[in-house]
């Protein structure tokens, strides 16, 4: 599974189901092969032939053997899910698109299982993963990336709280580039501080607004 900010959505890649299958459109998938040496290297081929690059960010989200149907009746499905930086894709061909979590096409019952679970495994990783770095470019404003944290709890954060906790933690630094956004002041870029630079991992906390 495929996932990118799009607006105010985590959105996620479906490609065209083959002609006469139930549903029109799919999750990208594959059977195992074995140069791929490893689940993670299916994974990757899976994605690379669905993107035009490898996805930043690459997770089993967990294995699935339920009985619930597979659009290729395999038995074990083993779901992982990619990040893909927003901003990176204009479009991803003609026969895939993005579709909010919250508005998908009809999916075989275990591949919307999959997009379940993995959309939960994000909010759960979240304080302890890069998740949300990987979903946006090198350098991005803190508005940015309090939009894409938004994203994936589901919930508004108040400014002020938000910038106090990424800053306690050491979880972002500051550039020397500043971007024009609008008539207001120049907002300045910041970048993931590298791991070394860090305190011991402190659990972040943010205040949600109603």
């Amino acid at each position: 599974m495929l996932v990118t900010p799009l607006d105010r959505h985590l959105a996620v890649l479906l490609v065209r189901a083959p002609e006469g299958s139930i549903e029109r459109w799919t999750l990208p998938w594959g059977v195992p092969q074995a140069s791929d040496g490893t689940l993670e290297g299916t994974a990757v081929r899976v994605a690379r032939g669905a993107l035009p690059s490898t996805p930043a960010w690459l997770e089993q989200a967990g294995a699935f053997a339920d009985g619930r149907r597979h659009p290729g009746e395999v038995d074990l499905s083993v779901g992982f899910v990619g990040a893909v930086p927003v901003g990176t894709l204009s479009s991803p061909g003609e026969d895939a698109a993005w579709f909010p979590v919250s508005e998908l096409q009809p999916l075989a019952p275990r591949q919307r299982a999959i997009v379940s679970a993995a959309a939960e495994g994000l909010r759960v990783r979240l304080d302890y993963a890069p998740v949300a770095f990987r979903l946006l470019p090198p350098a991005f404003t803190l508005s940015d990336l309090q939009r894409v944290y938004e994203i994936l709890l589901g919930h508004r954060l108040h400014k002020a709280s938000f910038r106090r906790a990424l800053h306690g933690a050491a979880l972002v630094e500051p550039t020397d580039e500043w971007r024009s956004e609008g008539r207001g002041r120049p907002a300045q870029l910041f970048r993931q501080a590298v791991k070394r630079r860090r305190p011991r991992r402190r659990t972040v906390r943010f205040d949600l607004l109603p």
